[in-house]
Parts: C-alpha cells; structure tokens; sequence
C-alpha cells in the first residue's frame, strides 16, 4: 500500500501532532488469513490488530451510500453529489432530522447484518477460541470537513467496567479513509499504561458507590472519560509515538480494553465525510456489561 502524503500538520482539538520520527509512526498492517496464532501474538505484543481487507470493498462501500442516502434530506451532502461519495454540503445541515436518521440507522437489519458478516463474526470465534457476543450498543458516527472537535485519548474499558477487559474493539472506517480524513489513531504500546492508568483509577474510585464507580463520567475521570484532548502532551509523557494509516473501505482494526486511541480532524480537500463504525465482540461466557444491552441512543451517557 502507498502512504499518502501528508499535506498539512495533524491536528486533534487544536493540538498538532509532532512529526518528529520518536513521536509520530504508521500503523502495522496485518494479514487476516494469517495463523491465528501468529495474530494472537502480534495482539498481545502491540494491542492492536490493522487488518488489511478482512471484509469485502463493495459491501462496505454499499453501506456507505445506504448510510448517506438516509440523510439526503438533512442537508448534509453537497447538492446531487453520490451519497456513496459522501461530499459535504459545506454547511446549514438540520442537527434534529440528523439525529432523528441516526437513531434510525443503529437500529436498520441492515446494520446489524453488517456488524455480523461472517468475516468479522468467524475471525472473532477463531481469535477467542469460543461463540462469541456482538454488544448491541454500536456506534457510527460522520465525521465533517474541518470540524474541530475530535475524540481526545482514551482506552475503551473506561466505558465497558461492568463486562470482561478481555472485549476487543472492532473499528471500520466505512469508505476510503486516508491520514488526512481523520481515522483513529494508536498511541503505540499504550495497552500496558492504559492497565496501569486504569489499576490508579480502581483504587481512587474504591471508595465510590458501585454504579458511580463503573462509570466514565465519575469525579476521578476527565472530559467525558477521556484521558486528555493534549494529544503531544500524552505522547511525551510516556515516551511513546502517535501511529497513523490510510485505511481502505475493507479493512477493520482490531483494539484492545486497554489500548489508547484518539482521532484527529478531518482535513481532507476533497470535502469528503469520514465514516466509520464502532462494535465490540467478547468470549460469550465472559461477563458482559448489561449497560450495552440497549441501542446507541444520544442520552444513554455511554
């Protein structure tokens, strides 16, 4: 695969990411037809797993234009572009008829059968080794042109405290999603200070009452339960580097309970939106978070 080239610095909530070399890596890509064993490995050794065309192109770039095509009214998309291009209209969009079509889409059959392709559903029991559990709170969510607020650095347990921190993380940008779209990015090796940041947590929140200490919204956490919006600072601190890709429609990244992640803004010149999709898969005889049991809704504080 070739690299784009970056045209500009990366940003994340108006913090730009160093591109010294010690601060700034590609992902490693993974093949998923590779030895199970060989990917248990490379999982437990770097958190994470970038599996390169695990699912098929067309189907994904079909549930693009699905997506998009749901919100033609809202005046999201640029005027008689391809709802599968997915062009921003620049503007003036309606937030309530966006909303309205989102609570509709995460419950679509067809999104769930997406979640459930039997490539994602058959690598997940063959990298647990048992049945396994899709949560049915899923998340999907567009991301526009120069919108300024991204997702600031976090591990997913943080909102998962009430199941299994053996639940992986499947993320799957829905479309082409270059650098400069503002993909995920993985602070590298971060799965071992996440389990230590998460241990300071369990003890400072020892005393709190058992629904307020499974939060992600309790006193001890920050913003929203992030870990900070100071995507350098982080880096700095535990000496570590930010680890970017261009990701294809078709791939799917693998990320552990413990893994740091975060994203940065959507800078691409094309006006395309980002999409992607969030689901999480566990061994089914693990405990499992009753609080994912309910469909995404913008008020479940999740």
């Amino acid at each position: 695969m070739t690299h784009a080239l970056l045209q500009g610095p990366l940003v994340s909530n108006g913090y730009t990411l160093s591109t010294a070399p010690d601060r700034l890596g590609r992902l490693e890509p993974s093949d998923p037809h590779a030895p199970v064993s060989a990917l248990r490995e490379q999982y437990r050794a770097q958190g994470y797993l970038w599996l390169r065309g695990i699912l098929n192109r067309d189907d994904v770039l079909a549930f693009r234009g699905r997506y998009f095509a749901a919100l033609a009214e809202t005046g999201l998309l640029a005027p008689g572009s391809d709802p599968v291009e997915g062009i921003y209209s620049g503007g003036g969009e309606r937030q309530d008829l966006i909303r309205r079509a989102q609570h509709e889409i995460v419950r679509w059959a067809a999104y769930e059968a997406f979640c459930l392709a039997p490539a994602i559903w058959q690598f997940y029991e063959a990298f647990f080794g048992s049945p396994v559990y899709l949560h049915k709170r899923k998340l999907i969510r567009h991301v526009r042109p120069g919108d300024t607020n991204s997702t600031g650095a976090h591990y997913d347990l943080v909102y998962l405290r009430g199941g299994t921190d053996t639940v992986c993380t499947s993320w799957i940008p829905l479309g082409d999603t270059p650098v400069a779209m503002g993909g995920l990015i993985y602070l590298e090796n971060s799965h071992r200070y996440g389990r230590q940041m998460e241990a300071d947590f369990a003890a400072r929140n020892a005393d709190l009452p058992p629904e307020e200490r499974m939060s992600a919204f309790n006193k001890n956490m920050g913003e929203v339960g992030w870990l900070t919006k100071d995507l350098p600072a982080l880096a700095d601190k535990i000496d570590s580097r930010w680890l970017i890709a261009d990701y294809e429609a078709g791939d799917m990244v693998v990320h552990g309970a413990y893994t740091i992640h975060a994203a940065t803004d959507n800078v691409t010149p094309d006006g395309r939106l980002r999409l992607s999709t969030d689901i999480r898969y566990q061994d089914v005889r693990a405990e499992i978070d009753a609080r994912w049991s309910n469909h995404w809704s913008l008020d479940d504080m999740l």
